[in-house]
This record gives C-alpha cells, sequence and structure tokens, in this order.
C-alpha cells in the first residue's frame, strides 16, 4: 500500500473509531470529511458504515493483542505485567475509543473472548501470587480492571497512559491487595 494511501487509511480508521464511538449513526461522508477525505475514498474501501466500523474493531482487536502479548501475562512478575497491560490499554483505548465488545462478526467476537479468558487467568495468577486477596466474586478483579482502565483512558485525559497505569494499579491493588 502506498505511503499516502495508508496514511488515508488510518486517519479514516481513527476518525471512525472517534465518531462511531460518540454517534454509531455517523455518515461514512461525516466520517471522511473529519479525516480530510473525499467520501469516495472511504466508498472504495468500505462499502458501508457497517465494515468501516468492523475494520476499526480489528484494529482496536489488534493494538490490544499486541499488548497483551507485550505485557506478557502469564510469565512478567505480576505488577510489572499488570503496569503493561493497562498503560498499553488505556493507549489503546484513546486511539480506537470503540467497545469492541459490541463487535458483530464471530472472529471478533471470539477474538473479545480470548481477551477476556486471558485477563481472567492473569488474575487468578495475581490471587495465587497473593497480589490480590482471594475469596472476591469470580471476574471481580478483572471487571475492576477493565472499569478502572476506561476510566483513566477516556474521562481522565489530562493523565498519561503512564500516570493513568500508576492510578489503576494503586487503585487495584490497594483496593484488592491482602487483607
Amino acid at each position: 500500500m502506498r505511503a499516502d494511501a495508508e496514511r488515508n487509511l488510518d486517519a479514516v480508521l481513527q476518525t471512525g473509531a472517534r465518531l462511531l464511538a460518540a454517534d454509531p449513526g455517523t455518515s461514512i461522508a461525516a466520517i471522511a470529511a473529519a479525516a480530510g477525505v473525499d467520501r469516495r475514498t472511504v466508498y472504495r474501501r468500505f462499502a458501508t458504515r457497517e465494515q468501516l466500523l468492523a475494520a476499526v474493531h480489528t484494529a482496536k482487536l489488534d493494538a490490544c493483542e499486541r499488548v497483551v502479548a507485550e505485557a506478557r501475562l502469564p510469565e512478567a512478575p505480576v505488577l510489572v505485567a499488570l503496569h503493561r497491560y493497562t498503560e498499553g490499554v488505556i493507549a489503546v483505548s484513546r486511539r480506537w475509543p470503540v467497545d469492541v465488545r459490541q463487535a458483530q462478526d464471530e472472529a471478533g467476537a471470539v477474538r473479545v473472548r480470548r481477551l477476556i479468558e486471558l485477563l481472567d487467568d492473569f488474575m487468578e495468577r495475581a490471587v495465587r501470587e497473593g497480589v490480590f486477596r482471594a475469596g472476591l466474586p469470580d471476574r471481580w478483579a478483572r471487571s475492576q480492571l477493565v472499569h478502572l482502565t476506561a476510566m483513566a483512558a477516556h474521562e481522565m485525559p489530562e493523565l498519561t497512559s503512564a500516570q493513568g497505569a500508576d492510578m489503576v494499579v494503586r487503585s487495584l491493588t490497594e483496593g484488592l491487595g491482602p487483607v
């Protein structure tokens, strides 16, 4: 793909992510205008808004999977992996503000479920290693991580990704730490 075509595609996807997160009914013409490209450029690549949204979901899932791999959840020290994951996901969520749990295709849904399983496994490891206390309801720690990370990403734009990760990790460890 030519460099200018790649830049245009990236601009369309990121603009689409931002506008569709705010208003799922946003038209392709509005996305094209906001991205600074002709709407025909977008229609050559995506015949419908749904196809564009699917591409945005795919881009975000790709980015989330890279974050999980780079965080090394199964083997890095728990607090290191937690911070890496959180910092990465905050950055990804800011770049791609759509909710991938709303992915319409089965492949996207399978990828989302796999990411959730990896987080649940990581949180179970954190309990086994004494970072989080045992006896919490199933999925409680993972749900807190997801919600706190989303809050840092979207409601606290003044925080860098690293500062947001510091706040999330501290909130989790102080609020969920061993008694």
